[in-house]
């Protein structure tokens, strides 16, 4: 087995372990391999072939890794429907325990309730209704209707 030919086995081996995790990580060292299977095939040293692999390492991290996330981080799915947490963006809800001024309050909506928080700071009594307009982890922030 020639040095080529290990440096595609490599690269393999990173694709199926890419397989099994995400982010698209390991995958960029697969595009490294194939980048010095390629300097090793025109039997360059093996210091060039580190080197390539770790150039195309650091290219698929910084050209090909954003625009695969990218794609990976759809927030809807193929209907174009909204999914999980972005699902109750937009949606009204009612105050039942008031949002403090500059703190928090509880918002229920479709049977749930949330801690949430308005935007500007604003209070808002219990009964109002509210619109919602983002989140951060588990906090609604919401605005008054």
């Amino acid at each position: 087995m020639t040095i080529w030919q290990i440096w595609l086995l490599i690269a393999a081996l990173f694709v199926v372990i890419e397989i099994f995790t995400s982010g698209f990580a390991v995958a960029c060292f697969s595009v490294g391999c194939v980048f010095g299977a390629i300097l090793a095939a025109c039997e360059l040293s093996l210091t060039w072939q580190v080197v390539a692999f770790a150039v195309g390492t650091f290219l698929a991290f910084v050209f090909i890794r954003p625009i695969v996330m990218k794609y990976l981080d759809k927030k809807t799915n193929d209907n174009g429907v909204k999914t999980n947490m972005d699902s109750i963006i937009g949606k009204t809800a009612v105050v039942t325990e008031k949002i403090e001024e500059n703190g928090f309050g509880r918002v229920k909506i479709d049977g749930d309730e949330w801690k949430a928080q308005t935007f500007n700071g604003s209070a808002i009594e219990v009964g109002e209704k509210v619109i919602i307009e983002s989140y951060e982890s588990i906090i609604l922030t919401v605005k008054k209707l």
